[in-house]
C-alpha cells in the first residue's frame, strides 16, 4: 500500500503551526521576555520578528528575512487552505544592538487568521546598499495568473535597495516550474533560501525538490533533484517528498544541501545532500529530523537546525534543537542546543551561532545568539 499525500510538504510545514499563536505558547525558556536579554546561554539579539526566516551577516550587521503576516487579501489556494496577501514582508537589520525594519512592504501571504506560516521573503544577500531576496509561494505558480503583482512576486527571486520595497525581479522560479518541473510531480514552487557562488546564484526550490541554479540574466538551470523518502506508516508506507530547504558551500567546495522531509515528517528520516554539479546527489548526513538551515565552521563541522526535534505532526510542543555533525558526515551528531520554539534560519560569526526562532509565528519571532565556544 503506498500512500501519496499528493502535496507537497515545504510550506505545508509551516502552515501546519499557524494555529500554534491561538495555543498561547510563548517562546522557550531562552527568551520569555520580549526586550533584549539572555538566560541560560543565550542572548535575544531581536524580538518582535514575523515568521523569521533566514540570515546574512554582511558588513557588520545581521540580517534577517521576516515572512510577514500576510493581509486583507486577495487570498489564493495555499498549501494547506486559503492563503491571503499582504505586503507586509520584511527585512530587518541588526547593527551595534539596535533593531531596525530596514526594508518594509514586500509582498507576504499567510493565514488570514493567525498571519502564521507566511510565505514571502525567506533568504537574502545582501552587498552593500542592495539586497536580492527570494519570495516564497508554497504553491502552484498558476495561482499566481491574474493576480495583482505583489501575489506574482511571489515565487521570485528579486532585488532591491535598502530603504525601499521597490523589486526587480532576478529570475522566475515558479515560471520555471511550470515550464520545466525538474521533480516531474505535481506543479509547486517555493523558494526558500540562496547561495551566491562564483558569479551564480543558487536557489533551493523547497517545493520543486530542486536545487536551481541562476544565470546572470535571469536564466535558471537545473543542479540537482532530490528523491523522495519512503517511510512505513500503520497499513503501508508514505512516500514522502524531499523538501529541500538551505544551501551551503562546504570546505571541500562542494554543495549541501538540508532536507526537511514531507508528511508524516518522521524523526530521523532527514538527510544532509551532498551535491557536485553534474552528479547525483549523495547522502552526507542522516538520521537528522526536519532540517531548516545549515552551516559549515572554519574547521568543517557543520551545524544543522532542526525546526522541530519530535517531527512537524507530532502533538508535542514544537521545540527544536541546533545539532553539530562532525567532519565527514554519517549518522552521528551533537545537540549543541535543545528546547528552541520553531528555530529555523542559522548564520555563524565569531565562534556564535545566531538563530531565528518563533519562525512561524507573528510578532514572536526572535534572533539568539548561541556560543560555540
Amino acid at each position: 500500500m503506498d500512500l501519496r499525500p499528493g502535496r507537497r510538504a515545504a510550506a505545508a510545514s509551516l502552515s501546519l503551526l499557524t494555529g500554534l499563536g491561538a495555543l498561547g505558547l510563548a517562546p522557550a525558556a531562552d527568551a520569555r521576555d520580549h526586550g533584549h536579554g539572555s538566560s541560560g546561554g543565550l542572548e535575544v539579539v531581536a524580538t518582535g520578528l514575523d515568521n523569521p526566516r533566514h540570515l546574512d551577516i554582511s558588513g557588520g550587521a545581521l540580517y534577517v528575512a521576516e515572512a510577514g503576516v500576510g493581509g486583507a487579501g486577495p487570498c489564493f489556494a495555499g498549501a494547506e487552505g486559503d492563503t491571503c496577501y499582504g505586503a507586509t514582508g520584511a527585512i530587518t537589520r541588526v547593527r551595534h544592538g539596535r533593531q531596525t525594519r530596514v526594508v518594509t512592504g514586500l509582498p507576504s501571504a499567510a493565514d488570514p487568521g493567525t498571519g502564521g506560516g507566511a510565505v514571502g521573503p525567506s533568504d537574502l544577500v545582501v552587498r552593500g546598499h542592495r539586497y536580492t531576496v527570494a519570495l516564497g509561494l508554497g504553491a502552484d505558480p498558476g495561482e499566481r495568473a491574474g493576480q495583482p503583482r505583489g501575489i506574482r512576486l511571489l515565487g521570485t527571486v528579486a532585488t532591491g535597495r535598502l530603504g525601499s520595497a521597490g523589486l526587480r525581479v532576478v529570475a522566475d522560479v515558479g515560471g520555471y516550474e511550470a515550464r520545466v518541473n525538474p521533480d516531474g510531480t505535481d506543479l509547486d514552487t517555493n523558494p526558500v533560501a540562496l547561495l551566491p557562488r562564483g558569479g551564480r546564484t543558487y536557489v533551493v526550490d523547497a517545493g520543486g525538490n530542486a536545487l536551481l541554479r541562476l544565470g546572470r540574466h535571469g536564466g535558471i538551470r537545473t543542479t540537482a533533484v532530490f528523491p523522495s523518502v519512503v517511510t512505513p506508516v500503520p497499513g503501508g508506507v508514505v512516500d514522502m517528498d524531499a523538501v529541500p530547504t538551505a544551501v551551503a558551500q562546504g570546505p571541500d567546495g562542494a554543495l549541501y544541501v538540508s532536507q526537511l522531509t514531507g508528511f508524516p515528517f518522521p524523526v530521523g528520516a532527514a538527510s544532509i545532500w551532498r551535491v557536485v554539479p553534474g552528479q547525483a546527489p549523495t547522502r552526507y548526513a542522516t538520521g537528522l529530523t526536519n532540517v531548516t538551515d545549515l552551516a559549515f565552521d572554519r574547521d568543517g563541522s557543520l551545524y544543522v537546525v532542526q525546526v522541530t526535534d519530535q517531527g512537524l505532526a507530532a502533538e508535542a510542543p514544537p521545540l527544536g534543537s541546533v545539532v553539530r555533525v562532525p567532519r565527514g558526515g554519517g549518522a552521528a551528531h551533537t545537540t549543541v542546543r535543545g528546547g528552541l520554539l520553531l528555530p529555523y534560519g542559522i548564520a555563524l560569526h565569531h565562534g556564535s551561532a545566531y538563530v531565528t526562532t518563533g519562525s512561524a509565528l507573528a510578532d514572536a519571532g526572535q534572533v539568539v545568539r548561541i556560543p560555540l565556544r
